[in-house]
């Protein structure tokens, strides 16, 4: 009897351990950073744009983005805008983004670069 209560409650703490393991991989981590000037030419080009406040070459550009990721700092809905930065070469929008967190578009907190469409991002510093 003891010896089945003993593998409960090891069975219960593995469960919860693996749980929480979980959690934890799922839970937003901070952003490595990048330098603006160690960005790809194309991707300064649009940050520069949405100081200006465009004409953006994309239909999408300015939307609000949803962080569906959670891989950026939690924030309410319509803060996160999303930018495409073009990759020569491509005929469509590739990968690249950058998407910028703050209520005046043309003055974000904080922006954040992916080359891999949204797998990853580091925060962009002057």
């Amino acid at each position: 009897m003891r010896g089945r209560r003993w593998l409960a409650r090891l069975a219960l703490l593995w469960t919860w351990l693996a749980v929480a393991a979980l959690a934890l991989a799922r839970a937003p981590q901070p952003a490595d950073t990048v330098e603006l000037a160690q960005l790809p030419r194309e991707a300064q080009q649009v940050m520069q744009l949405i100081r200006q406040g465009g004409p953006f070459p994309y239909e999408k550009d300015g939307t609000v983005f949803f962080n569906r990721e959670r891989l950026l700092p939690p924030a309410k809905r319509g803060y996160y805008r999303e930018y495409t930065v073009p990759t020569p070469g491509l005929s469509h929008r590739g990968a690249r983004r950058l998407v910028c967190g703050g209520w005046t578009p043309t003055a974000p907190d904080a922006c954040y670069y992916t080359a891999d469409h949204y797998a990853s991002f580091r925060r962009v510093v002057p």
